[in-house]
């Protein structure tokens, strides 16, 4: 089969190659899956498991990307709650080889069904952002209606979500970005937007819970505005600033398929809309996933047409 496989670990995505891989086996309580469509993100040069397995062996050219959506092709032993031909969506273990492939083995316990009315495109868009966003909003963050929140990269492929599920909820939600983003962000439903480049976040007050995808400085000087009480949720690892009185959380994301449910059920009836950027063939998705202009969105690879 094909595959999109990591090739050096210093160069990042300059270092990807289309290759071809034996098809998976599915082991117990696995399922394998033929992939429509894989989502990736960027991020994933920085992961330990994207190098090494849970021995902290190496792995050698692992098959990149995590997040996708397709159709269950065969079941290992002992896997029950879904059958072939069966349409899921999900994320697959972070350990193992990913998705950007012809088919992915996967654990059964990881995947939700995908409603024959969503796109497998905008399936493969939903797992991590998603999941990001619903975890640390309602997990870790324990939004409460009336709230204040500040999202960070709000017109992105996670922080657009975050806006969206936080103003259903009946949060108040600032955006930041980058000056280009401002109207994204608030056709996504931010109540305002800051222009990171060109306005202060001091000037902003007090809020009661920030969402980063972002770190370093940025991170540093949200702590602050921080209320008591309130909670500062990072997606980029230990956060290095804790607010004065409140609360400090990093996750990994988890693939849960009943928040998975949750999520989709937006998508269908229209409360939700995910960021798709870039959508490229497999054939093509080498240069798609090393490109040479920002990113806009999430970048989705059509596995099969």
């Amino acid at each position: 089969m094909k595959a999109i496989v990591a090739t050096n670990r210093a160069a990042e995505a300059a270092g990807i190659a289309l290759t071809e891989r034996p098809e998976p086996t599915p082991a117990i309580n696995d399922v394998v899956v033929e992939v429509h469509a894989s989502g990736f993100v960027p991020a994933e040069w920085e992961w330990p498991s994207t190098w090494v397995d849970r021995s902290g062996h190496d792995r050698v050219q692992p098959i990149i990307g995590h997040e996708f959506a397709g159709v269950v092709s065969a079941l290992g032993y002992g896997t029950t709650g879904l059958s072939p031909g069966q349409r899921v969506f999900g994320i697959t273990d972070w350990h193992r080889d990913g998705t950007l492939a012809e088919y992915a083995a996967v654990e059964a316990r990881n995947l939700a069904p995908l409603p024959g009315n969503v796109d497998f495109t905008v399936g493969a868009s939903l797992p991590i952002s998603g999941l990001t966003a619903w975890q640390g909003l309602f997990q870790h963050g324990r939004l409460q209606a009336g709230q204040s929140v500040l999202v960070h990269g709000s017109a992105g492929a996670v922080g657009s979500v975050v806006t969206q599920l936080a103003r259903e909820f009946g949060a108040y939600v600032i955006g930041t970005g980058r000056a280009a983003d401002r109207q994204a962000a608030l056709d996504f439903g931010a109540n305002e937007f800051l222009d990171l480049d060109h306005e202060n976040l001091d000037d902003i007050g007090g809020v009661d819970l920030v969402f980063d995808v972002i770190g370093g400085d940025i991170q540093r000087r949200s702590a602050s505005i921080i209320r008591p009480g309130g909670t500062l949720v990072s997606v980029v690892g230990p956060a290095e600033a804790r607010p004065v009185d409140g609360l400090t959380v990093d996750f990994v994301v988890e693939s849960v398929p009943t928040q998975l449910a949750e999520i989709v059920d937006r998508v269908r009836d229209g409360r939700l809309r995910t960021h798709i950027g870039t959508v490229a063939t497999l054939d093509d998705a080498v240069p798609a996933l090393n490109p040479t202009d920002r990113r806009k969105g999430k970048t989705v690879i059509r596995v099969r047409p």
